[in-house]
């Protein structure tokens, strides 16, 4: 009696670190465990939550439970940037495993066929932690694998029978190690629970996003980085019946399920699908009123945005359930609801995963009927359809093109290619253009992402409200009534075999198309190499190898008499190989038309160096976006600096800023007065929304702007009540639309474009006037601006006033303001052209601002 008071004492007055939360603590106390499966905390060497898993570790755990368990299967399919190995567990009965190739193709095959079998497996796809510092769902994920791959009982028996269960531990490894490292890095042996400990407030950027500071949560459909690839592959693969997405959400809140806001659901998505989000739902209150925990639903969160885990599934026949859990932010901190612990935060998270599986096991035939129905009922509703499809124009770029047609592959859309030409809306499409039908599997995702949906039942939404994917590759397309005239290809699109160059002969000089989506690429790699080019200011036709040919304004000129470098011919051979751009040898410098080779019209170009203002206060998304941008796309490496550092950096060595959106408030005064001396000696500044604010604000921009006064007095206020706050947030903020802006095809930011007609995408309702000097405008908005998503009349009155871009010369050096992000979330292919110009040809604006 005495030894238990003591222990009880010691327990009572260690750290509450070292009281560790047993497993039994997880589970409930019923269930029994296979004692040849190791215990998490025999390989971790610590109880879960009690620290924070870090990547490593929960792949070592997960290969340890796959080599001990004859329920479990473990691949790699893909890894991250960092190359940090992206895992799929597949769990399920040793009689299942041993042949589970055969169940997936009979599971894919079902879904086409008329079978009901009850014996088919259940497929359910389990996510964790897609944002890196919300690590209660990837260190639950080591307890729910532990319980899938040792729980003994008749529950589990009948569980692992009857479903194929997919777990995804991590679905953001190199964000959740970010995190690890600072909450474990943070914690002392007596933890703080207290809010402002730094434990609590990560520094700049959070480990919520990955690598390039992308949420990858919002790249479901956009796919721009591997762990999304790798994902979405498998998803295909599978096509699972659930897919749970596990979140966090702020510290003072309680616990969040689906189903959301029921009028904030996209109008494609299955009415069933609510009814069974609903179903499950049940499950998920009763486990947590068992425990006696405070939850929600129907609040909040939506699921509108095709491009998020919990709504990626539900286009695509799956049940897709939003999780969010109050987080610790660290482990413990104190809230309106008492002491968060992690441990506590860990154990809700698994707890609605095993009320998820209940739910799938009471609710089996229903789920396999409604997927089964999902898809064979496609074709009937797109016979019903006023349209029989779209028809999406390849344009001059055929790189930016097939892009594109990669991505809808990715998301197993099936486009077809035309065989002649096809007149829609009055335009002629061309051979090689694309032709994608209603009548496919995917019918709802087809009409998804070519929607340009402008009237909602609702106006307030969680995430953006336009997407359309041809209009952010800056495409033309359009609606086909009838598919009479058409003729395309027997075969769905496939990527094309990769183009052979002759070898480049000797010539006056070379000169290549500044159309092609990898020629900036192309060109900086040649400048790298210290090869001299030149960008055309006007266009020319010259006489080449091959007979005439005409060259737009922006095309690359290399005159073979500049170069120095002894390998510079074997380097032009290298890189039209290298990045599949045509390069034109031509025989003389006097042309047939347009500007001679020789021409004061031909600047020079040098090699970017270019600085990115980041650091607390800056968006991590957007100096993310435009890194990534840089990196993959121009394969330039910014100097990235924090902005409270600016004034220290020696700002001579670099020929481009870049300022994002964000609290600019750090910039110091001597800061500003150092940029706004290296401008005026010859620097090229950018910003983008409140970048382009601070450079108004710091009189270097020649414009005005319109104010958050000007904007908020359009809007009606004198007869709403207090219930019609929400909604009148909703009309006064843009919270992601596409509008059309028209561009000055002669100016040097537009080198490239086709046509005048640019989409870009607004989630700011900060604007620019059009400025009453000439030669200023980039690029405007149209009358009618508003092309896809929602945006309220006023808003878009005024944004049909306004400037999208405004560029200018500041002594020397120029200044080039956007009232718009260009490169958002990585896929705007179309107008992060613009910032792309701005790098390379800057430097060649002749009009003063002033």
């Amino acid at each position: 009696m005495r030894f238990l008071f003591f222990c009880l004492a010691i327990a009572i007055c260690l750290p509450l670190s070292v009281v560790a939360k047993p497993l039994h603590y997880y589970f409930p106390e019923d269930i029994q465990f296979n004692p040849n499966i190791p215990k998490p905390s025999e390989v971790l060497g610590y109880e879960v939550g009690q620290w924070h898993v870090r990547h490593d570790q929960l792949v070592q755990y997960m290969k340890v439970l796959a080599k001990t368990s004859d329920r479990v299967q473990i691949k790699t399919i893909g890894y991250t940037h960092e190359k940090r190995p992206l895992l799929l567990l597949t769990i399920t009965a040793p009689n299942k495993l041993q042949r589970i190739e055969k169940i997936r193709t009979q599971h894919l095959a079902r879904l086409f066929s008329e079978e009901t079998s009850v014996g088919t497996p259940a497929v359910a796809w389990m996510g964790y932690s897609v944002h890196g510092n919300e690590p209660s769902g990837s260190n639950a994920a080591l307890l729910v694998a532990y319980y899938l791959a040792a729980a003994q009982n008749d529950v589990v028996t009948e569980l692992l029978n009857n479903t194929v269960i997919l777990l995804d531990p991590s679905l953001n490894p190199d964000g959740l190690a970010r995190f690890a490292q600072w909450a474990n890095s943070n914690r002392g042996m007596n933890l703080s629970a207290d809010p402002q400990h730094r434990e609590h407030v990560e520094a700049w950027p959070s480990g919520r996003t990955n690598h390039y500071m992308f949420d990858l949560n919002r790249d479901w459909l956009l796919l721009q980085h591997p762990e999304s690839q790798a994902r979405v592959s498998e998803f295909h693969r599978w096509k699972p019946n659930v897919l749970t997405d596990f979140h966090e959400m702020g510290s003072n809140s309680s616990y969040f399920f689906q189903p959301g806001i029921a009028s904030r659901t996209h109008p494609l998505t299955p009415k069933m699908n609510v009814t069974l989000t609903e179903v499950l739902a049940q499950f998920h209150a009763k486990s947590l009123d068992d425990d006696k925990q405070l939850y929600f639903t129907q609040e909040s969160f939506d699921d509108f945005y095709y491009g998020k885990g919990s709504t990626y599934p539900d286009a695509n026949g799956a049940i897709g359930i939003l999780f969010e859990q109050a987080s610790s932010r660290g482990h413990v901190q104190d809230t309106i609801n008492g002491q968060l612990s992690f441990a506590q935060t860990i154990k809700n998270q698994v707890t609605t995963s095993l009320s998820t599986f209940t739910g799938i096991m009471a609710n089996k035939k229903q789920l396999l009927s409604y997927q089964q129905q999902f898809y064979q009922q496609a074709v009937a509703l797109a016979d019903k359809e006023k349209f029989a499809g779209y028809v999406v124009s390849a344009g001059q770029d055929q790189q930016k093109f097939e892009t594109f047609l990669s991505l809808l592959s990715q998301h197993q859309i099936e486009g077809f290619t035309l065989q002649k030409p096809f007149k829609v809306a009055g335009y002629q499409y061309q051979i090689g253009d694309i032709y994608v039908p209603l009548a496919q599997p995917q019918y709802r995702l087809v009409k998804a992402v070519f929607s340009e949906q402008k009237t909602f039942q609702d106006n307030t939404f969680y995430d953006v409200s336009g997407w359309t994917l041809a209009h952010a590759f800056n495409l033309n397309f359009a609606k086909a009534d009838s598919t009479w005239g058409l003729k395309v290809s027997e075969q769905p699109w496939k990527l094309p075999a990769k183009q052979q160059y002759e070898v480049l002969p000797d010539a006056y000089a070379y000169s290549f198309s500044w159309q092609q989506w990898q020629a900036p690429k192309m060109l900086n790699f040649l400048l790298k190499n210290k090869i001299e080019a030149r960008v055309a200011m006007k266009a020319f036709n010259a006489i080449t190898t091959s007979g005439e040919h005409a060259f737009a304004s922006g095309s690359i000129v290399i005159p073979s008499g500049l170069q120095q470098n002894k390998r510079w011919l074997a380097l032009l051979n290298m890189a039209q190989t290298k990045f599949s751009v045509k390069i034109h040898p031509i025989t003389t410098g006097l042309t047939s038309k347009g500007i001679d080779l020789g021409s004061r019209n031909m600047s020079a170009l040098t090699r970017p160096k270019v600085l990115l203002v980041g650091g607390e206060g800056t968006s991590q998304y957007e100096v993310g976006e435009v890194w990534y941008h840089l990196d993959k796309h121009l394969g330039i490496a910014p100097t990235l600096v924090e902005q409270d550092r600016i004034a220290q950096v020696n700002l001579s060595k670099y020929s481009h800023i870049i300022l994002t959106d964000g609290r600019l408030n750090r910039l110091s005064d001597r800061a500003k007065v150092l940029i706004t001396g290296w401008v005026n000696k010859g620097g090229v500044i950018w910003g983008h929304k409140r970048g382009a604010k601070w450079l108004l604000d710091s009189q270097m921009l020649n414009a005005k702007s319109v104010s958050k006064k000007e904007m908020a007095e359009q809007f009606n206020t004198k007869e709403l009540t207090y219930g019609d706050q929400d909604s009148l947030g909703g009309k006064q903020r843009i919270a992601g639309a596409i509008f059309s802006t028209e561009l000055d095809l002669s100016h040097p930011l537009s080198f490239g474009f086709e046509r005048a007609t640019l989409p870009v995408f607004k989630n700011s309702t900060w604007l620019l006037k059009a400025p009453e000097k000439p030669f200023l405008s980039v690029s405007k908005y149209v009358e009618k601006p508003l092309l896809s998503g929602y945006a309220a009349a006023e808003n878009v009155s005024k944004i049909s006033e306004g400037a999208a871009v405004i560029a200018h010369r500041y002594g020397k050096g120029s200044v080039i303001a956007s009232t718009d992000n260009p490169v958002f979330r990585g896929y705007w292919y179309g107008s992060s052209r613009l910032l792309t110009n701005a790098i390379f040809f800057g430097h060649t604006l002749s009009v003063q601002g002033r």
